[in-house]
């Protein structure tokens, strides 16, 4: 098993859930918690405990964002008018590397990442390898030609796994995306259950 792939299945062991949906998930075996211990009865989690886990959930959903990175994202959703917390879903969802995962041109989202880190990637029509780059309302993100044939490809959007979103319209046959719109918390189409009010509240406090 790779370091990537561990440290993926790591996150879901951690939260006892899921987070990707992915079939393969050792969460889906266990009904216990990972460890010896797993099995003995839970105490209950604090109200800062609760933040935590869900801010670790959220940031952990979308690969490798560092503190550092989701830090400066929260700081820019309290900025912006309207609900904190569906302002940090919008600005999750409109990095690049997220719209690549939700166009199903990549089976995961470590591996949209490394994609898009790769220069497989087109932003109406010029090369774009930063996976944080922010989409806009209207964005085409195109695959290079040299990676359309990809396996990683054409099993991602053959694959039933996972449906792709509303606000993401994808020609298959051209391996094209459009953006269309920031999406609302509840049009993302997230597998496990996530709070971003609750990672507000972990920051705010």
């Amino acid at each position: 098993m790779t370091k990537r792939l561990s440290s993926k299945y790591k996150l879901d062991r951690r939260m006892g859930e899921n987070i990707w949906g992915r079939p393969k998930s050792p969460v889906n075996k266990r009904e216990t918690g990972p460890g010896m211990h797993g099995g003995a009865r839970k105490q209950k989690t604090s109200d800062y405990g609760l933040q935590l886990k869900a801010k670790q959930k959220l940031k952990g959903y979308y690969g490798s964002i560092s503190e550092k990175h989701f830090e400066r994202l929260y700081d820019e959703a309290i900025r912006l008018r309207g609900n904190s917390a569906e302002n940090l879903i919008g600005l999750l969802e409109s990095r690049l590397d997220a719209v690549v995962y939700r166009a199903k041109f990549v089976p995961t989202v470590f591996a949209a990442r490394q994609f898009v880190n790769h220069g497989h990637v087109k932003v109406n029509g010029r090369r774009t390898n930063i996976p944080s780059y922010r989409c806009k309302a209207g964005d085409v993100i195109e695959i290079q030609d040299k990676a359309k044939n990809m396996a990683l490809v054409l099993e991602a959007l053959q694959s039933a796994e996972r449906d792709i979103p509303d606000y993401v319209d994808v020609d298959p046959k051209k391996m094209t995306a459009t953006y269309l719109r920031v999406p609302s918390l509840a049009e993302v189409p997230y597998a496990a259950k996530m709070e971003p009010n609750l990672v507000v509240e972990f920051y705010s406090s």
